[in-house]
């Protein structure tokens, strides 16, 4: 599941309805990490995708948040300020949530944002092989559940692309184990892939 970032803010939701009588949203999380939805935590809403809020002088507050189970699992709900009614929670839905990057947890060793990730260039040893335009998530027969022990997979376009093909990306398995060094400031992942996997997606 997507994490958004860059200098300032962090998205962690994007609101997609509402859910049920008193306000809430059901919500596509856009962190692994359940801190950020703590109760009392300050929210700035934006447009889906958006890297700035709307009103940087205007918060919410995450009030409750729960998991639920069943045709929604993997994703969330949320209650926030404010937000008190069916007609309140529409007038929300299609936004995405945001959180001040200096707010976000420490992550561990070797964790990155997705946002971060974003246009590096995967270099395969020294090959350059395209750009990271996306990353994705095995799931479970919902099409929601994410494979915990599945590897990410990083959705590159290839370096020899050009914009009139609208090429397929290609899904590299963002592997520990294949990582040799991740370079933010120079938007730059080197891995070493295993012989033929790139020929498989050809």
């Amino acid at each position: 599941m997507p994490d958004i970032s860059n200098a300032n803010w962090v998205a962690i939701a994007h609101l997609l309805r509402s859910q049920g009588r008193r306000g809430e949203l059901l919500a596509e999380p856009l962190t692994s990490l359940t801190e950020p939805f703590a109760p009392g935590t300050q929210v700035w809403l934006s447009a889906k995708d958006a890297t700035q809020p709307r009103d940087p002088a205007q918060s919410l507050t995450l009030e409750e948040h729960f998991f639920p189970t069943g045709k929604n699992a993997g994703r969330i709900v949320l209650k926030l300020s404010g937000c008190s009614s069916i007609n309140d929670a529409e007038l929300l839905a299609g936004q995405q949530l945001l959180v001040p990057a200096a707010a976000m947890p420490a992550l561990d060793p070797d964790t990155f944002f997705v946002g971060d990730l974003l246009g590096c260039t995967l270099f395969d040893g020294d090959q350059p092989i395209g750009t990271v335009v996306d990353l994705q998530y095995a799931t479970g027969p919902d099409g929601r559940t994410r494979l915990e022990d599945a590897a990410p997979l990083l959705a590159i376009i290839p370096t020899t692309s050009t914009a009139a093909e609208d090429p397929e990306p290609t899904l590299i398995p963002f592997v520990r184990a294949w990582l040799d060094n991740v370079d933010l400031p120079n938007k730059r992942i080197q891995m070493h892939l295993p012989p033929g996997l790139l020929d498989s997606d050809e």
